[in-house]
């Protein structure tokens, strides 16, 4: 049975992903909700039809009164036993059945998928946006969202069924009721649901904003405890645990204040609310009561009155909290929006193709790009890389190198000129099938939170063990893995790494990824920094290898350290995001620009940066 309503609606569906999805609440929940359309309205209509049965008790209670007090026992029986009987089994079949459906449309189709379903899609258009999106916000941040929203969407949608629907069919069967009763114990249920309502409202345009405030404070402590934890190496190594406590208890205090705010706002509503179910219950009684005295009603209408009247208090409580989650709930999502409904604004074409590589030609052309700044970045940057051509760029730090690299892999649109590779707009090709032509090694290779093996197949998920162990000894990493345990117990390439590779040192880690890289084999390179973190026993044996990696290949190497540069094909030089040496390291030396003051006066092999600025 459970599998029945738990496969109902398959969170995982095929879907037309939206570039600009709907920026407000509800165009944003009805988009999600399609799936889930005919479910909503069978358990909304089930919800009523609950409801009707719970104001139907409450009337049949009085009726009962009325009958058991209409004559002697056995007459009552004779006249009324089948009719007692079939009450009965309503209650005890009809009822449970018709509340049974109910509840598994609401526990088992719903709310399970539908968080699911938001989850999945809002991770996936997560990860469309592009690097510069993410360098923009804390990860802990946009990973908080992506947890918060979904199930708050989800008690949304419980909320407005449990609560909102039943409610509604509730008053509706109530006023009913005393309608039929004596149409006078109607006015004092109307004007209390006017007064209802008007709290009602009060409540929910105070605590929407209020909830959203709060949900975004939360979202701020989790960015600000995150990002100490994701950089623990430097709190420690600057010794700054007070700074980094103060830094999230100035979060975490804003956190207190604003859900105090909210906190104020439902304790006003508890005590009116009470208020106000006191003059229902009086009024409604006592008017019942009056009726019975003048000879007007019957005791079975004073006994329905009554209760009906503790159910809509004990119910109202629940109603008014219920709605208080929804308007909560309701906030947490809207603030979720901030980041799951953000455009992607770096896209493919309509008309995108595969990138068709035919040798790894790259022309670049009046490449310019600065961040929406209007400075730093590239400036009308021209040049072009020959097949197979092995091409290093050197410069200052800013000077623009990083920019270019980033631009190649289409992580930023450029904000004039174009890159072609083999003739083709890297713009007009699928963003994926360029990614996968160009294999890259940074200076600082984060790895994935598992495995060894996981990380260098990420290389080439299909590749053989062979031939990833084969990758691993031409990194020079294979003997180290086959030494390392995890606090787990697993062991060499089953070993996991730490949350960006921490539990490796700087080289383990670099030669993990050089394994990654040389296992997907891309016909594009590009190398930066790669051996920056490796000793010099280590760089020296792999340098052999990067050469043999190099093989057939199209490189851009940047490196600060001119030596590993220095025997390639072309040397480019960046200065203030512009070209402006080109040549052969002998070229480069005997033109004495600036490569050559570069060399001249580099320490250890790296560029003297700042010794460079001073004599400028």
């Amino acid at each position: 049975m459970f599998r029945f309503f738990e496969s109902l609606v398959d969170p995982y569906m095929a879907y037309e992903e939206k570039d600009v999805p709907p920026r407000r609440l509800w165009p944003f929940l009805r988009e999600y909700a399609r799936p889930f359309r005919g479910v909503f309205i069978v358990t909304a209509a089930l919800k009523m039809v609950v409801a009707a049965l719970e104001v139907a008790l409450i009337w049949y209670v009085g009726r009962l009164v009325d009958l058991l007090a209409s004559g002697a026992p056995p007459e009552v029986w004779r006249a009324h036993g089948t009719e007692f009987i079939l009450a009965g089994l309503v209650v005890l079949i009809l009822r449970p059945i018709i509340s049974g459906i109910d509840v598994a449309l609401l526990h088992n189709t719903i709310l399970p998928n539908f968080g699911t379903m938001i989850r999945w899609r809002a991770h996936r258009h997560v990860l469309r946006q592009p690097v510069g999106w993410f360098e923009n916000d804390f990860a802990g941040r946009i990973a908080n969202r992506i947890m918060q929203a979904p199930p708050a969407a989800g008690d949304a949608v419980f909320q407005t069924f449990d609560a909102v629907a039943f409610a509604t069919a509730t008053l509706i069967g109530s006023v009913a009721l005393l309608s039929d009763a004596d149409p006078r114990l109607v006015l004092p249920l109307l004007v209390w649901i006017v007064l209802y309502l008007a709290l009602l409202r009060w409540t929910i345009r105070r605590a929407g904003p209020a909830s959203k405030a709060s949900s975004d404070a939360r979202s701020a402590v989790t960015g600000r405890v995150v990002d100490s934890y994701s950089n623990i190496h430097s709190v420690k190594m600057f010794a700054h645990h007070g700074r980094e406590i103060a830094y999230a208890g100035e979060a975490i205090e804003t956190a207190r204040t604003t859900f105090q705010k909210e906190m104020r706002i439902i304790t006003r509503m508890d005590v009116a609310l009470t208020t106000l179910n006191g003059f229902l219950i009086v009024s409604v009684t006592g008017l019942a009561l009056l009726l019975w005295y003048q000879g007007q009603a019957t005791v079975g209408t004073v006994a329905a009155a009554a209760a009906l009247v503790l159910r809509l208090n004990n119910m109202t409580y629940w109603i008014m909290w219920a709605t208080s989650s929804l308007v909560q709930a309701l906030g947490v999502v809207a603030e979720g929006m901030e980041t799951i409904a953000q455009p992607v604004t770096l896209v493919d074409r309509k008309d995108a193709q595969p990138l068709e590589f035919r040798g790894g030609r790259i022309e670049i052309q009046g490449l310019s790009h600065h961040y929406g700044r209007g400075a730093g970045g590239l400036d009308s940057v021209t040049l072009t890389v020959a097949p197979g051509e092995k091409v290093g760029l050197i410069g200052r730090s800013g000077a623009g190198k990083s920019t270019l690299v980033k631009l190649i892999l289409r992580f930023y649109d450029p904000e004039a000129g174009r890159i072609l590779i083999d003739g083709q707009d890297i713009t007009h090709v699928t963003q994926e099938s360029l990614r996968r032509a160009i294999g890259m090694v940074q200076q600082d290779s984060s790895l994935l939170h598992r495995s060894v093996r996981d990380n260098i197949l990420y290389g080439r998920p299909d590749a053989t063990e062979e031939e990833m162990f084969e990758a691993a000894k031409r990194a020079e990493a294979h003997e180290f893995i086959l030494t390392l345990e995890d606090p787990s117990g697993r062991k060499g390439y089953d070993a996991h790494v730490g949350e960006r590779g921490v539990k490796l040192s700087g080289g383990q880690r670099q030669r993990v990824a050089l394994a990654r890289v040389i296992l997907k084999d891309a016909p594009i390179l590009v190398l930066d920094e790669a051996t920056s973190a490796l000793d010099s026993e280590v760089e020296a044996a792999i340098q052999d290898t990067l050469y043999g990696v190099m093989e057939g290949k199209t490189v851009i190497a940047i490196a600060h350290r001119l030596s590993t540069i220095a025997h390639l094909d072309r040397i480019i030089v960046l200065d203030d995001g512009r070209v402006v040496e080109d040549g052969t390291h002998a070229e480069l030396l005997a033109h004495g620009g600036l490569y050559a003051r570069f060399w001249n006066r580099q320490s250890g092999g790296f560029i003297g940066t700042d010794i460079e600025e001073a004599a400028q």
